[in-house]
Formats: structure tokens, C-alpha cells, sequence
């Protein structure tokens, strides 16, 4: 499903100019690359920010409606303000049907309650990342990427060069012979306490 944000050309710029839009209702924002001049914009705060709170938001191709003509763009940067949780500014990049892109894409954890380290191990899921950084065309980016534990054995982890990824991504840390661990089962720091009071006791 594609997630489309409608915008309209932003003509006022400036700190001051941007904090009247703000007050309005309004985010102001650019769009660049793709081989155009940057663009700035405006986006209904409201609009934006019911968008802005889904993980697909954050790591697909999505549609850009700019005085009715759509272009395919990601999200590239923006500004939260420290206090009122609100988008204070927000930048988005041109994409190319031809050329790959690199995106950070989430990890979704499935089967860590059936991993021998958790079941019969009583240890812990510890998970070292939550994202990785992916190279691909923009019509073969995920929205995520499944990482199964149901055979992670306790001090064990498991790695980037071990998730299986669709057909025409790759990670980008591979690619420079950097293998991360993903996740691993750790021992809990509960059996320990226990363990520790029993022998004061």
C-alpha cells in the first residue's frame, strides 16, 4: 500500500516565515534530488503526523503530491520539537526507478518465546539491532525484514550474512565485510540475584 502526503509549494522561507506556518497548523519542508532543483513545501501538521507515527512511514517509497503532481520520494530527515512531540521540519528525496537506494529498513523479531535459549535455556532475547541499512531498487524495498529465532541457543547470536532477504536487496555492511550480530540470547539477570540472596541468606 502506498502512502501518499499531499503538499503544496512553500513561497515563504526563513525562521520567521516557518514558525508562522508552524503556528498555522502547517510543517514547512523540502523535497530535492533526482536530478531537479530543491522544492520547498507545506504539509498539514495534522495530515503529517498521522502518517509520521506508522514504521512504513520511515522506510518506504511514498508518494508525494505536490500541486497535484506525484512524485516518489523517501523521507530523509526531520525535526522534532523537545517538548510538544510535534515535526518542526521535514525533508524528502526524489527516487529513481533505475537506481538502487540505501534505507534503513526495521527488523521485525519473530519465535523468540520458542528459542532453545529462552525455553529450555531461561535466558533472554538481546536484541543488538533494530535496523540495518539496505541497498536495492526503490520497487524491491521491504518494509521490514523477518528475523526468525525459533533456533537461537542460549550465547548464541545471529547474523546479517544468516537473514534470508528478498530477491534484489542486500545490506549495505555486508557489502564492506562488516557480518553485525542481530540478536542473541543472554543469561537473565534475575537467576543471578536469586542466586546471589540464597547465598547471603
Amino acid at each position: 500500500m502506498s502512502i501518499e502526503i499531499n503538499a503544496v509549494k512553500r513561497d515563504a522561507k526563513g525562521t520567521g516565515a516557518s514558525r508562522r506556518l508552524r503556528r498555522a497548523g502547517t510543517v514547512p519542508g523540502v523535497v530535492y534530488g533526482g536530478g531537479k532543483e530543491a522544492f520547498p513545501l507545506e504539509i498539514n501538521a495534522k495530515e503529517l503526523f498521522l502518517q509520521f507515527r506508522h514504521e512504513a512511514f520511515h522506510a518506504s517509497v511514498l508518494s508525494l503530491i505536490l500541486d497535484g503532481k506525484k512524485e516518489s520520494v523517501l523521507l530523509r530527515d526531520f525535526q522534532m520539537h523537545p517538548v510538544r512531540n510535534t515535526i518542526q521540519h521535514i525533508d524528502f528525496q526524489r527516487v529513481s526507478a533505475t537506481e538502487k537506494i540505501h534505507v534503513k529498513v526495521p527488523f521485525h523479531f519473530i519465535n523468540g518465546e520458542i528459542a532453545p535459549g529462552v525455553k529450555t535455556g531461561g535466558g533472554i532475547v538481546a536484541h543488538i539491532l533494530t535496523e540495518a541499512d539496505v541497498s536495492c531498487l526503490a520497487k524491491d524495498l521491504p518494509e521490514f525484514i523477518e528475523v526468525d529465532l525459533a533456533k537461537l541457543e542460549m550465547g548464541h547470536s545471529i547474523h546479517l550474512s544468516q537473514i534470508k532477504l528478498p530477491k534484489g536487496v542486500s545490506f549495505v555492511q555486508l557489502a564492506h565485510e562488516d557480518d553485525a550480530a542481530i540478536a542473541s540470547i543472554a543469561k537473565t539477570r534475575g537467576g543471578v540475584a536469586e542466586a546471589a540472596t540464597e547465598t547471603e541468606a
